[in-house]
This record gives structure tokens, sequence and C-alpha cells, in this order.
């Protein structure tokens, strides 16, 4: 048997304001410390012992999983970090409050841009200080791959690669792994592996903060998943997920 933890990132500070974040590169808030904590305290507690990890080149899912490993006395394991797992780039949207923008575009307009499979927010202009192409993070990326904007779908194009070529044969070769990543990217990783629709995955929220856990076969088909913790409690954070775009 296999198995694979996917967490989202703790809360952020700009979580906690209710503004997207995308690929700004915004730390964790007091609360979010303490959820990487707790994750890791619950990953030990379940007996998991992770042989590598993974996470993106943004420090809220980089501190995240250096919470989680410190917990569980595994900071010595190899951290393979990689820009395919950062979070969906909100192109213009990023900095701005989630409900303000949608009082001012409207309530449908911003859940498009959010949760559209195929319709990216509004691009940043090239002279946009959010843009990302001269941070020096992503100085060995050819100029395409560095996003002004993205939907879902663009987030799934980039991670799906990374999880058949890097991932995947890790996780057949050592048995456990961890994912540190954002919202959006583990939507494109489950996606793939729980084959769901486009329409569907739209409807997946995923709260900050809370293992997901996948088991395999040893010939990597998915045998179940769920996420650890109370029920009721991850209904109500996923609610609160897909509430954050509303006026």
């Amino acid at each position: 048997m296999k198995r694979m933890v996917l967490i989202r990132h703790g809360e952020s500070l700009w979580n906690k304001e209710n503004r997207f974040t995308g690929w700004t590169d915004i730390d964790l808030s007091e609360k979010g410390i303490e959820e990487g904590r707790k994750a890791g305290r619950l990953l030990k507690e379940q007996g998991f012992h992770f042989r590598v990890a993974y996470t993106s080149y943004l420090r809220r899912a980089i501190r995240t999983l250096w919470l989680i490993l410190d917990e569980m006395d595994l900071l010595y394991i190899p951290v393979y970090k990689s820009w395919r797992l950062n979070e969906k780039h909100y192109g213009m949207l990023q900095g701005l409050n989630k409900k303000e923008t949608a009082a001012r575009y409207g309530d449908e307009q911003v859940h498009l841009w959010r949760r559209s499979f195929d319709v990216p927010p509004p691009p940043l202009e090239d002279g946009d200080p959010r843009h990302a192409k001269d941070d020096p993070k992503y100085e060995k990326l050819e100029r395409s791959q560095v996003p002004a904007t993205e939907a879902l779908c663009h987030t799934v194009d980039r991670v799906v690669p990374y999880w058949e070529d890097e991932m995947a044969p890790m996780l057949r070769k050592h048995g456990e792994v961890i994912v540190s990543a954002h919202g959006n990217s583990i939507r494109g990783i489950v996606k793939y592996l729980k084959d769901i629709s486009n329409r569907d995955i739209l409807e997946l929220n995923i709260p900050t903060g809370i293992p997901y856990v996948f088991e395999f076969d040893d010939d990597l088909n998915l045998v179940r998943d769920e996420f650890i913790g109370d029920p009721e409690e991850v209904r109500r954070l996923m609610e609160q997920i897909a509430n954050q775009g509303k006026k």
C-alpha cells in the first residue's frame, strides 16, 4: 500500500483578509502557523513516516511543510520544490479583496473568474509590479512558463506532468510522500487521480491545514481518499471557502 498526503498550506495573511493571492508570495498568519503544527502532530499520531516531500515555490506552502516536518521530527528528509505546484495565478485580481471585488463586478462574474475551468481572470500587464516574470524564483523558466493569469485548466496542465514524471515514481519507490501546496494545484492533482469532470471539480473546496490522504495499491491505482479530521468541521470549512467570493 502506498500513501500520499496532500495538504493545502495553513491560513495565510491574505486568506485572513479574504484577498486573492495566486502567485503573490504571502506568509502564514498566526492561525496558519498553528494549523501547520496541528497537522504535523495529527500525522505523527496517525503513524505516517514520510520519506520525501514536495512543495511549491511560495513561502506559505514551504513554511507549512517545515512546520509539519518539524512536529514529525522529519526535517532531514529530501524536499523538492516546483513552480508547477504553485497556486493558480489570479491575474489582475491578485491582492484584491474577494467580497469587494464581488460588490464591484457581481457575484456571477467573480465566481466565473474564481471557479471556471477555462475562463481566466484579466491578465496582469507586463509592467505591473505584481508580475512574476522578473522574480528571481522563476529566472530559470522560459518566459512563456510565467503566467500573467490562469484558469484552472492551465493549473491542471502544469501539475499533472509533474505528478506523472516526478511524484508518482517517488511514491512508487518510497511508499509515503507529502505534498504541501495550494487549493487549485491540489484540485488539479485530485481531478487527475479521481478522474473528476471539468464541471464537478469546480465544486471541490480544499480547506487550509487539513491533511487529505490518498491510498494506492502497488500499481498506484487509487484505493481510497479521505480528509483526516472531524467530518463536520471539514464540511464547515469547505462551505466557508465556497462563500468567500460572494458579496
